[in-house]
C-alpha cells in the first residue's frame, strides 16, 4: 500500500470500529452519529482528564461515576464485565478552549440495588472507555462499595482498678465496617488527645495505654468507632486509680503511765505516707506501740528527831532545832510541814530580874503563854490529821494502780497489733467485684431507704469476728458437630448476622438442620433450643446457632422494680423463614408465686432497643410468641430468632429471687492463710457454670453443696457471717462480725458474680479438718445456717459436655409415629377424645387457646412434651395415655427403629 494512503486506513478501521462498538452498546439503536476529529488531530489517543473513583454507597443515595476525555469522539461505561446502556449515559461536549480539542464529559449513577446483587461473590467496579478515530483507551477501575458500620463491637474496654504509677492497657476492637472505621478515645465524654497528654498512647490496633497511672486519670473510658455511615459507642470501662496506704515516722515515746512503780508507755504512726485512697489496701501492720516503764517513786520528806534544848539566854529564851532529812525530800516528793526551830522561855539563875517580877506581871504573862501554846497545839494535831489522811488515800490508789498494771497483758506482751488488715491479694480483680467489699462496716442503720439510695456503695470488710451472737440477738431459721467444628464455625462467621456473635465456643453450640429438625443444647446452662420436624420449609437448609449472652457484654434497660429472671439467649440467624414455632428452654429464677410478679419477655431489636413483646397471663395468640413459666424453667414459642431475656417487675414486697449460695476455696493451700469465697447469684445454670469456670481458671474447688436462698423485694442487704470455729486450731482475721452485700447489686443482676470472702488462720499446718457454721440472712428478715466441714487438702473436679442433636435422634417420639398421632388427635372428636383431652392429661390445658390456634394442636403439643422430656422421656407413660384417651396408636410406640 503506498505511504501517503497509509493514515487515510488506520483513520478508517478506527472509525468503522468505533461505529461498530456504539451500535452494540446501544442495542437497539443501531443508526450511530460520529464526530470526527479535525485533520490536525487525527492521530491523536485518546487522554483522560478525570477517571472515575472508589465510592461507597451510604444508605441508599446512589452515587455518580465522572468520566473525562480528549480528543475523544465516544465514551462509554463498563461495569463488571458489561456494557452499560446508552441511555444510562449522561453526556457533556465541549472544546478546550486553549488547545481547541473536543472534550467529552460522561456520568453515570450506580445504585445500591445494582450493587446489591453481585454483592459477596466480588467487589463491584466500573470502569470507562474512550475512542477517538486513532484508537481506544480504558480509564482505572473504580470500586462501588456499600458502606456501613456494625453495631456491636468486636471487643469492648472492660474496668480496672490499677494502683498509683501502674501502666494500664484497655482493650477496644472495632465493629466491621466498610471503609474500617477509625477510633478514637473519650474520658468522660471528652475527648483524649495523646498529643496534649503524652501519658495517653493509641496503639496501631486502636488500644489504650496509660504509661503511669494518676489520680487525675480515675475516670469512666470509652471507645468511639466512626466512618462515613455512623458513629458507634462501646460501653464505658470505669479505671479507678488507687493508692495503698504507707506508714508515717514513729512518733516519740509517751511519758511513763504511772507516777510510781511500773507502768507503760506507747507511741504511734499514722498511715498517712500516703493515705489509702480509691479503696488501695490500708497500711499493713501496727499503729500503735507499747512498752513497758518503771517511774522513780516521789519521796516525802521527814523530819529528825528534836536536838536538846539549849542554855537559858540572857533574854530568857532556850531553842531547840531539827532538821527535814530522815528522809530528805527526792524526785518531787514534799517538804516537812512544821518548824523547824522552837524557842522556850526559862527561868534560872542566869535570869535573877525574873525573881524581882511581881507577882500580878507573872501571872498575867504566864496566861497569854498558856493561850498561845494551846492554839499552838490544835493547831498541830489539824495538820497531823490531814496529813495522815492524804498520806492513806494516796497509798490505796498506788496500791490499785500497781494491781492494774500487775494484771495487764500489755506489761507481759510487750507490743500488741493494731487495726490490722490484709494485704490486697493477687488477682484482686478477679476474687472481687462491686460493691467494694473492702472497708470496716461499724454500723447499721435499720431504717427503710429509697431504691435510687441502695446504688450508693456499700461497705464490707474482713476483720476479727465479733463475740458470737447471743441467744436472741439473731433468729436464724433452718450433639457434636457434624464434621469439623473449626471448619463450621468458620464458614458461619463469615455471614455478616453471625459477625456480631462472640467466639466462645464453650457458650455457643451451632448445627446444620432442615425439615426434620433438631435440637441445640448449651451444656450444663439449662439452655436448650428445639426446631420441631416441618419447622424449616422442605427444601431449606439453615446453619442456626444458640448462644448465651454474658452479663458484662450486654445490660438491659431495667426500672423501678424490675429485675433480670433468665440469661440473655441468642438464637438465629434473625429472618429465617419458619413455618412453626420454635421451643427455647432456659431458667428463670423467681419464686413460685406468679401473683406477685408482672412478668414480660423481652426481645432485642434490629436496632439494638428492648421491646416488650409478651406479658405473661395476657398473651394473645395472634401475636408470633407464646411462653410457659415452669417451677425453674420457661418454655419460649416463637416464630422468630432472636435474642430474648425474661424480666420480672415485683408487685409486693413478697416478690423474691431464688440465689444459688456457692462456697468455694483454694484447692492446695501450703500457707496458714486459707480464704472461703461466698457467691450469691441468680438460681440459673448459666450463671453457676459461668462461677464454676471462673473459680477453675482461680484454681478454686467447690467445698460445699449450691444452696438455694430466696432473696426478697424488701430493700434490705444480704448478710453473712461465720461461726463456731474451733478456736484450738483456727481463727478469724475479720474484723467485723458479719459482711454485707447492697440489696440492689443483687436485685437489679447488674454484677456478674457477687461474692465475700472470709479469710481464716490455721494455727499450724498440718491441720486440715475445717469445721464451722456459714449464717446468711435479710436485714430484718428470716436466714438460713449452713454447717460446713470438710478437709481441705481434697480436691473434686466436675466434667462439662456439648450437645448438638440433629434429624431424627434429637427426638423421644420416632417421626412416623409422630405423624400418625397428630392425624389420630388433630380432628376434632364428639366425645372429646382429640387432642384436649392429650393436653389434659399431660397438665397443659392452661394453654388451650394456643394449641388451637395453631394447624397441628397435638404436634405443638407434642414439640412441648420434647422439650420437657429430653432424655428423661418416658413413652410407655406417653403410650397409657394414649390407650387411656382410646386410641389404637398406643401400640406403635413398640413399632421398631428399622421401620421407623
Amino acid at each position: 500500500m503506498p505511504l501517503h494512503l497509509r493514515p487515510f486506513v488506520r483513520w478508517r478501521c478506527s472509525l468503522v470500529f468505533a461505529c461498530l462498538i456504539f451500535s452494540c452498546v446501544g442495542g437497539e439503536h443501531t443508526a450511530t452519529v460520529t464526530h470526527p476529529l479535525p485533520a490536525a488531530f487525527s492521530d491523536l489517543l485518546p487522554h483522560f482528564l478525570v477517571e472515575p473513583d472508589d465510592v461507597y454507597i451510604v444508605k441508599n443515595k446512589p452515587v455518580t461515576l465522572t468520566c473525562r476525555s480528549t480528543p475523544a469522539t465516544q465514551i462509554y461505561f463498563k461495569c463488571n464485565g458489561e456494557w452499560v446502556h446508552q441511555d444510562d449515559h449522561l453526556i457533556e461536549r465541549t472544546v478546550d478552549p486553549a488547545t481547541g480539542l473536543p472534550v467529552m464529559q460522561v456520568k453515570i449513577d450506580i445504585s445500591r440495588q445494582q450493587v446489591e446483587k453481585i454483592f459477596g461473590l466480588e467487589d463491584y467496579w466500573c470502569q470507562c472507555v474512550a475512542w477517538s478515530t486513532t484508537g481506544t483507551q480504558k480509564s482505572q477501575k473504580a470500586y462501588v462499595r456499600i458502606a456501613y458500620l456494625r453495631k456491636n463491637f468486636e471487643e469492648e474496654p472492660l474496668g480496672k482498678e490499677v494502683a498509683l504509677d501502674q501502666e494500664v492497657l484497655l482493650r477496644c476492637h472495632p465493629p466491621e465496617g466498610v471503609p474500617t472505621a477509625e477510633v478514637e478515645w473519650q474520658k468522660n465524654e471528652e475527648l483524649i488527645d495523646p498529643k496534649a497528654d503524652p501519658n495517653f498512647f493509641i496503639t496501631v490496633d486502636h488500644n489504650l495505654i496509660i504509661k503511669q497511672a494518676r489520680l487525675a486519670d480515675t475516670g469512666n473510658y470509652t471507645c468511639v468507632a466512626k466512618n462515613i455511615v455512623a458513629r458507634r459507642k462501646s460501653s464505658s470501662a470505669a479505671v479507678i486509680v488507687y493508692v495503698n496506704g504507707g506508714w508515717s515516722t514513729w512518733a516519740t515515746w509517751s511519758a511513763c503511765s504511772a507516777i510510781c512503780g511500773r507502768g507503760w508507755q506507747k507511741r504511734s504512726r499514722s498511715c498517712t505516707n500516703p493515705a489509702p485512697l480509691n479503696g488501695g489496701t490500708a497500711c499493713e501492720g501496727q499503729s500503735v506501740q507499747t512498752s513497758a516503764c518503771t517511774a522513780t517513786c516521789p519521796v516525802d520528806g521527814g523530819w529528825s528527831e528534836w536536838s536538846k534544848w539549849s542554855a537559858c539566854g540572857t533574854d530568857c529564851t532556850m531553842w531547840r532545832s531539827r532538821e527535814c532529812t530522815q528522809p530528805a525530800p527526792g524526785t518531787g516528793g514534799k517538804a516537812c510541814q512544821g518548824l523547824d526551830l522552837q524557842s522556850l522561855n526559862c527561868t534560872s539563875e542566869q535570869c535573877p530580874q525574873m525573881s524581882v517580877i511581881s507577882s500580878a506581871s507573872w501571872a498575867v504573862s504566864g496566861a497569854e503563854d498558856v493561850a498561845l501554846y494551846v492554839g499552838i497545839v490544835a493547831v498541830a494535831l489539824c495538820l497531823t490529821l490531814l496529813l495522815v489522811v492524804l498520806v492513806l488515800v494516796y497509798r490505796r490508789k498506788k496500791a490499785g494502780l500497781d494491781a492494774d498494771v500487775a494484771d495487764s497483758s500489755i506489761l507481759t506482751t510487750g507490743f500488741q497489733p493494731m487495726s490490722i488488715k490484709p494485704t490486697k491479694p493477687e488477682n484482686s480483680h478477679l476474687l472481687t467485684i462491686q460493691p467494694d467489699l473492702t472497708t470496716t462496716t461499724t454500723s447499721y442503720q435499720g431504717t427503710l431507704r429509697s431504691r435510687h439510695d441502695m446504688a450508693q456503695k456499700f461497705s464490707m470488710s474482713n476483720g476479727p469476728l465479733l463475740e458470737p451472737l447471743p441467744n436472741g440477738s439473731q433468729t436464724l431459721h433452718n450433639g457434636k458437630l457434624p464434621g469439623e467444628p473449626g471448619d463450621f464455625v468458620s464458614r458461619l462467621s463469615s455471614q455478616s448476622y453471625f459477625k456480631t456473635l462472640p467466639r466462645d465456643n464453650v457458650n455457643t453450640s451451632y448445627g446444620t438442620f432442615n425439615f426434620l429438625g433438631g435440637r441445640l443444647t448449651l451444656p450444663n446452662t439449662g439452655i436448650s433450643l428445639l426446631i420441631p420436624p416441618e419447622a424449616i420449609p422442605r427444601g431449606k437448609i439453615y446453619e442456626i446457632y444458640l448462644t448465651v449472652q454474658r452479663k458484662e457484654d450486654l445490660r438491659l434497660p431495667l426500672a423501678g422494680c424490675q429485675t433480670l429472671l433468665s440469661p440473655v439467649v441468642s438464637c438465629g440467624p434473625p429472618g429465617v423463614v419458619l413455618t412453626r414455632p420454635v421451643i427455647i428452654s432456659m431458667d428463670h429464677c423467681s419464686d413460685a408465686c406468679p401473683e406477685n410478679w408482672a412478668i414480660r419477655l423481652k426481645k432485642q431489636s434490629y436496632e439494638g432497643s428492648w421491646e416488650d413483646v409478651l406479658l405473661l397471663g395476657e398473651e394473645l395468640v395472634s401475636e408470633p410468641y407464646y411462653c410457659q413459666l415452669e417451677a425453674e424453667t420457661c418454655r419460649v414459642f416463637t416464630e422468630q430468632l432472636g435474642r430474648f431475656a425474661l424480666v420480672g417487675e415485683s408487685l409486693s414486697m413478697a416478690a423474691a429471687k431464688r440465689l444459688k449460695l456457692l462456697l468455694f476455696a483454694p484447692a492446695y493451700c501450703s500457707t496458714l492463710e486459707y480464704s472461703i469465697r461466698v457467691y450469691c447469684t441468680d438460681d440459673t445454670q448459666d450463671l453457676i457454670k459461668e462461677v464454676m469456670q471462673m473459680e477453675a481458671q482461680l484454681g478454686g474447688r467447690l467445698i460445699d453443696e449450691p444452696h438455694v436462698l430466696l432473696f426478697k423485694d424488701s430493700y434490705h442487704n444480704l448478710r453473712l457471717s461465720i461461726h463456731d470455729l474451733p478456736q484450738a486450731h483456727w481463727r478469724s482475721k475479720l474484723l467485723t462480725g458479719y459482711q454485707e452485700i447492697p440489696f440492689y447489686h443483687i436485685w437489679s443482676g447488674s454484677q456478674r458474680s457477687l461474692h465475700c470472702t472470709f479469710t481464716l488462720e490455721r494455727l499450724s499446718v498440718s491441720t486440715c479438718e475445717l469445721s464451722c457454721t456459714l449464717c446468711v440472712w435479710q436485714v430484718e428478715g428470716e436466714g438460713q445456717s449452713f454447717s460446713l466441714d470438710f478437709n481441705i487438702s481434697k480436691v473434686t473436679a466436675s466434667a462439662l459436655s456439648t450437645h448438638t442433636l440433629a434429624g431424627p435422634s434429637a427426638f423421644q417420639i420416632p417421626y412416623l409415629i409422630r405423624q400418625k398421632i397428630c392425624s389420630s388427635l388433630d380432628a376434632p372428636c364428639p366425645n372429646g377424645a382429640d387432642w384436649r383431652l392429650l393436653a389434659q392429661r399431660l397438665k397443659l390445658d392452661r394453654h388451650m387457646s394456643f394449641f388451637a390456634s395453631k394447624a397441628s394442636p397435638t404436634s405443638v403439643i407434642l414439640d412441648l412434651w420434647e422439650a420437657q422430656h429430653f432424655h428423661s422421656g418416658n413413652l410407655n407413660q406417653l403410650a397409657a395415655i394414649m390407650a387411656e384417651i382410646g386410641k389404637q396408636e398406643a401400640m406403635i410406640f413398640l413399632v421398631s427403629d428399622g421401620e421407623c
